[in-house]
């Protein structure tokens, strides 16, 4: 099959560091290219990808210094180059929202879209309802709550490549805080549960501009507690020391996460879960198996305790099973074809695209 993934350009695929839809192209990506399908990327020139690049900007937009940028001129730059290829693919899955309705209405139902954000936005109904012909993608069933009529085609959980986390059988006495500091995040929830406990915490996180104010006023005065450690942005590289060595991972979110990935992350390294029941954490954390869901402090309290007592190998055999990028490309390779089945005509037996380009892989060049 000839299968286009178009990437957002704000963080390379996979991430230098935070980062969580194009870390899931970058693995859903790879996962295809291993099933023998003929994959091409487009995203920013510095993936790392096994798949043909077609690079349409020079690097992602939050690491890039350019004091001045403009992220909407750099996709409508990338769509206008998936639309000069498109003929080229049976299918096209976008990962970028809604840009590129209006520009490919005559081939709808040879694309896919995965929605990868919260839904309750006040001016995102009027788009699915303006075009309704683009089959969609939830990332958890609780995610479509505020668009229930959309055109979805089925959920489509994240996961991740099995061989990027180590298992860690033996922890080292500290919980684990890791992603954004924001306050839907609640970081501060997870400083709290810490304290009341009596255990390390580690925080490895960003702090988006946005959310500086909140860090400064709120968090960092936290900060002085002896039992926490600020560890910073981390990217996958340092990801299964941070999360294998933790006892247990928090995940005490205040908002309706569409997914969650580090969850999963935490998962694939053998460390249980304790996570606000909010939004999909019910549909990824197995109470009692892989985690603990709770409603309040006292709860988290009580639930990490038990947490700690978990079989970390069973923790990762759920990973393994439910989450790993084989078995997310899989459920995605179903519904290319259930879309081809239906689509008035499909290009694979087209003859296949150049493999260099001036003498270097594609992977490393724009496709000619």
């Amino acid at each position: 099959m000839k299968i286009a993934q178009v990437a957002p350009l704000y963080e390379a695929v996979p991430p230098m560091l935070y980062g969580g839809t194009e870390r899931v192209v970058a693995h859903l990506t790879d996962a295809l290219v291993d099933l023998g399908h003929e994959v091409t990327l487009f995203s920013s020139a510095e993936a790392r990808t096994r798949a043909r690049l077609v690079p349409v900007r020079d690097q992602a937009i939050r690491l890039d210094p350019s004091p001045l940028k403009s992220d909407l001129a750099a996709h409508m730059s990338m769509l206008a180059q998936v639309q000069q290829r498109a003929d080229q693919f049976d299918i096209i899955h976008f990962h970028t929202d809604m840009p590129h309705f209006p520009f490919f209405e005559d081939r709808a139902e040879r694309t896919l879209t995965t929605l990868h954000g919260r839904l309750d936005l006040k001016d995102l109904a009027g788009v699915y309802e303006r075009w309704p012909q683009y089959p969609l993608v939830s990332i958890s069933n609780n995610q479509r709550q505020p668009l229930p009529w959309a055109n979805w085609a089925a959920t489509v959980q994240h996961g991740m490549d099995a061989d990027l986390y180590r298992f860690s059988p033996r922890p080292s006495g500290y919980l684990a805080f890791l992603g954004r500091i924001a306050h839907e995040k609640r970081p501060d929830r997870a400083i709290e549960i810490a304290t009341r406990l009596g255990m390390p915490l580690k925080i490895a996180a960003k702090v988006d501009p946005a959310d500086t104010a909140y860090f400064e006023t709120k968090i960092r005065p936290l900060l002085d507690n002896p039992l926490v450690e600020f560890v910073g942005e981390i990217g996958d590289a340092a990801k299964s020391d941070f999360l294998g060595q933790a006892d247990a991972f928090l995940f005490p979110i205040d908002w309706p996460e569409p997914f969650g990935l580090v969850m999963i992350e935490a998962m694939a390294c053998g460390t249980p879960v304790v996570a606000y029941r909010c939004g999909a954490a019910p549909e990824v954390i197995e109470d009692g198996v892989t985690g603990y869901l709770v409603d309040d402090l006292d709860g988290a309290v009580d639930a990490v305790r038990k947490a700690v007592q978990l079989d970390r190998s069973a923790v990762r055999a759920q990973f393994d099973r439910r989450f790993s990028s084989t078995a997310m490309a899989n459920r995605y390779l179903d519904i290319y074809r259930s879309l081809l089945a239906h689509a008035p005509y499909a290009v694979s037996d087209l003859p296949s695209l150049p493999t260099m380009a001036n003498g270097v892989p594609l992977s490393a060049a724009a496709v000619a």
